[in-house]
């Protein structure tokens, strides 16, 4: 067993597809290269465990469906376990090319993640979370979704209950404690509901930054890191007087969530994620630039949350 601290990292979307890119699997593949060496490096002094977003695939799949009549239409939680294999399948790719360059030979594996969620969660009655292709109002109106009107045009919109639990949990924990490199909850996991010993998929979209703070703690980390495009989180957002965070104490931080300075549509749930996981196990956690991963990890750089 190994005896090495554990981090959990939260990859954003632009560690796959960047801005202004069509998604093409050459540009993901190039775009891994750079944060999978970096999970190479950790893993010298870490146990690593990787999630990722997955909205720009689940999307592109959703569009494709639309688009053919001939081949029956997935619900969501079969496209989230869709693009857990293709996610899973590049991460692997890039970071067994990342191992070799640094000459470190370890274990990785991607595991299929279920979410679990609460049937009576009441933001099932309240769906806001966009997912799929634009319709025009004509369109919108033969489809059997609950629809919001954007200023592209008419979209699906499904709920995103908060995670109860995350299903695999036990066994993501065996193999960290075994110094796996694991991969999961792509897309903060497949939304499933518990009836009696079984789960059941449910059409929802469970936030990544969440679902993966939900598992930090469950797995006991040490040290949960979000990575997105932005250096960490700021107060007064786009006002003269903006500030980055730095590092900042559990209270501090909890005082500017109730002055309202993440928008629930923005930083928001990164922040509530992180504050979680500080809560739930004391231990710190940080978001910062993809770039800054490492000095993140080091306390160099990033908003980090301690109690």
């Amino acid at each position: 067993m190994s005896r090495k601290p554990v981090v959990l990292i939260a990859f954003g979307g632009n560690a796959l597809i960047q801005k202004g890119q069509k998604g093409t699997a050459e540009e993901q593949l190039e775009n891994l290269r750079l944060p999978m060496r970096v999970v190479a490096n950790l893993s010298r002094d870490y146990r690593v465990v990787i999630s990722h977003g997955n909205g720009p695939q689940a999307g592109n799949l959703l569009l494709q469906q639309e688009s053919c009549r001939e081949v029956p239409a997935m619900p969501l939680d079969v496209v989230g376990a869709m693009t857990q294999g293709q996610i899973g399948y590049m991460i692997e790719s890039s970071l067994d090319a990342a191992l070799t360059e640094a000459g470190e030979d370890r274990l990785f594996i991607t595991v299929l993640t279920f979410t679990e969620v609460d049937k009576n969660d009441p933001l099932f009655k309240n769906p806001t979370k966009p997912v799929g292709p634009f319709y025009t109002e004509e369109e919108a109106a033969q489809r059997p979704y609950t629809m919001v009107k954007t200023d592209k045009g008419h979209r699906r919109v499904v709920a995103s209950p908060k995670p109860v639990a995350i299903a695999q949990h036990r066994e993501i924990k065996q193999l960290v404690e075994e110094d796996y490199i694991v991969i999961c909850c792509c897309g903060g996991g497949i939304p499933v509901v518990r009836e009696g010993r079984s789960f059941r998929g449910v059409e929802a979209v469970i936030d990544k930054d969440l679902a993966s703070s939900t598992l930090a703690q469950e797995i006991k980390a040490d040290l949960f890191v979000i990575a997105t495009d932005v250096k960490g989180a700021a107060i007064h957002w786009g006002k003269p007087e903006q500030r980055l965070l730095g590092r900042v104490s559990l209270e501090e931080m909890k005082g500017y969530v109730r002055e309202g300075h993440f928008p629930a549509g923005s930083m928001g749930p990164k922040v509530e994620a992180l504050l979680g996981f500080v809560e739930g196990t004391g231990n710190r956690a940080v978001i910062c630039h993809l770039d800054d991963i490492e000095k993140a990890v080091a306390g160099e750089a990033g908003t980090e949350i301690s109690k």
